[in-house]
């Protein structure tokens, strides 16, 4: 559990001391350039680059073993890239050698939605979401609750804040998740196959809660297979494989004119 609270960061000192972007460069909110990450075994990102505006929820496609999840966790710093460069709101690191207190001051404009949830067990959903808030960002315990029961009626939980994960479905388990992740107010979400452990009745719950998110204009990165999710709610849409970018668009042009053979191979086979 270690990895949930590092992803809330400390609260003090929150201005970045990367490089200022260069002239020129695109100054998107997050531009991520030629980000690679060999586990030893071959290349799993190849080069990548990728440009995030505010308010963009882009859905990462792509088989299995195509490097999505790798891509979020290096941006998201729970796993560590070997080389390329991160600007974020105008700051600009290098992988590799960024410091940790600046990782820790990157990790508090963002959130991290597990595939498996990776609730706190001993803790009901009220304190799943109030505990980093509590602990890692020294909140009064007063203000913080308030916040947890505040996001937990918007993922539709007002009636389980003292259930345990035990006591829940997958689908609220993940609703718990989401609503920890939105209680730091992220510019930036991450979400690594948010519905991939549950069954379909489960999945519409969880997507419709990040459809009304979107709707209120968060950022969101998604790796999905949820293609309809993809179509309808998404902005931008990357197709990845072999750890590398294949094709890059808005939805309709990815889902009604891909212009890379093996997208279009991709999306008639799913």
């Amino acid at each position: 559990m270690r990895e949930i609270f590092g992803l809330y960061g400390r609260t003090e000192n929150l201005s970045l001391k990367g490089k200022p972007g260069r002239g020129g460069v695109d100054m998107g909110m997050l531009v991520i350039k030629g980000i690679h990450k060999d586990f030893g075994e071959g290349e799993v990102l190849k080069g990548v680059d990728l440009s995030v505006e505010k308010g963009d929820v882009i859905a990462i496609l792509g088989p299995s073993g195509s490097g999505k999840t790798t891509l979020l966790r290096c941006m998201n710093f729970l796993e560590t890239a070997d080389g390329g460069t991160m600007c974020f709101d105008g700051e600009e690191f290098t992988f590799g050698r960024i410091k940790k207190k600046d990782i820790a001051r990157l990790r508090k404009k963002t959130a991290f939605v597990f595939q498996n949830y990776n609730l706190f067990l001993n803790k009901t959903a009220l304190q799943n979401v109030t505990e980093g808030l509590i602990i890692a960002r020294k909140m009064p315990r007063a203000k913080a609750v308030a916040i947890g029961h505040k996001m937990l009626d918007k993922v539709g939980l007002s009636d389980r804040y003292d259930y345990y994960p035990h006591q829940l479905s997958g689908g609220q388990q993940q609703r718990v998740a989401i609503a920890r992740a939105i209680a730091t107010e992220p510019e930036i979400i991450y979400f690594d196959e948010p519905t991939s452990a549950l069954d379909p009745e489960l999945t519409g719950e969880v997507l419709e809660v990040m459809r009304q998110l979107a709707g209120d204009g968060m950022t969101m990165l998604v790796v999905t297979h949820e293609l309809d999710f993809a179509k309808t709610v998404s902005n931008k849409v990357i197709f990845m494989e072999g750890g590398a970018v294949v094709e890059q668009g808005s939805a309709g042009e990815i889902f009604e004119c891909p212009k890379q053979e093996r997208t279009r191979e991709f999306l008639r086979l799913v």
